[in-house]
C-alpha cells in the first residue's frame, strides 16, 4: 500500500486538490471530517470537551458552540494545547482504524487529508508528503475573499498555522496553487501519473 500525506493551509487550495484525489479513485481519510463525527453529541471529542468545558460553551442541542470555543482558546495557550493533546490522538486512532480497514480490503493508495499533517508529527505516518502551497500575498488575499475577513484578521488566523513555506521545504511533492485552477488540475494529473501511475482500480 501506498501512503501519502495531503497537507496544505488555510485557503491553500487542499480541498480541492483532495477531491481530485477521490475522483481517481483512492481511499481518503479525512482527518477534518473525523474531527467533526466525533464532535457531535455522543462523541469522544465531545464527552472530552463536556468533561472539560462549563455548560454555557454549548448550544441549546448539546452541540459544542465552535465559535465561542474558538475565541476562547485563540489567545489561551493552555486551552490549545488542552485541546490539541486531547483531540489528535482520538483522530489519529480513528484515522489509524480507517487505515486497517483499506488494508484488510487490500487498497492500493491512502491518502491522508490533515491540515495539520506536520504540526501533529503525522508525516512519519505516510511515505511521503504533498503539500498545496500558495504564496503568503495569495493565501491572505483568498482567505479575505472566502471569508470575508479584514486583513488583519486574515493573517493572525494564518499565523496560527505553520508557516507554508516551512513546509515546503519538508514536503516531497509541491501542487503550486498561485494560478488557475486548471494550471492546479494540470499540475495534479502530471504528478499523480508520476507517482501513482494512474486510476486507481
Amino acid at each position: 500500500m501506498q501512503t501519502i500525506g495531503l497537507t496544505g493551509g488555510i485557503a491553500s487550495g487542499k480541498s480541492t486538490v483532495s477531491r481530485m484525489i477521490r475522483a481517481k479513485g483512492a481511499r481518503v481519510i479525512d482527518a477534518d471530517a473525523i474531527a467533526k463525527r466525533l464532535s457531535v453529541p455522543g462523541g469522544s471529542i465531545h464527552r472530552a470537551f463536556v468533561r472539560h468545558f462549563p455548560s454555557s460553551f454549548f448550544l441549546p442541542d448539546g452541540t459544542m458552540d465552535r465559535r465561542r470555543i474558538g475565541r476562547f482558546v485563540f489567545d489561551r495557550p493552555k486551552e490549545k494545547a488542552w485541546i490539541d493533546a486531547t483531540c489528535h490522538p482520538l483522530i489519529q486512532a480513528e484515522a489509524q482504524s480507517e487505515m486497517h480497514e483499506a488494508l484488510r480490503r487490500k487498497e492500493r493508495v491512502v491518502v491522508f487529508d490533515v491540515p495539520l499533517l506536520y504540526e501533529v508529527g503525522w508525516d512519519r505516518l505516510v511515505d511521503e508528503v504533498w503539500l498545496v502551497y500558495v504564496p503568503p500575498a495569495v493565501q491572505i488575499a483568498r482567505l479575505m475573499a472566502r471569508e470575508g475577513n479584514e486583513e488583519e484578521e486574515a493573517r493572525a488566523r494564518i499565523a496560527a498555522q505553520m508557516p507554508l513555506d516551512e513546509k515546503r521545504v519538508r514536503a516531497d511533492v509541491i501542487l503550486d496553487n498561485s494560478g488557475t485552477p486548471d494550471e492546479l488540475a494540470a499540475q495534479f494529473e502530471a504528478i499523480w501519473e508520476e507517482r501513482v501511475h494512474g486510476q486507481i482500480p
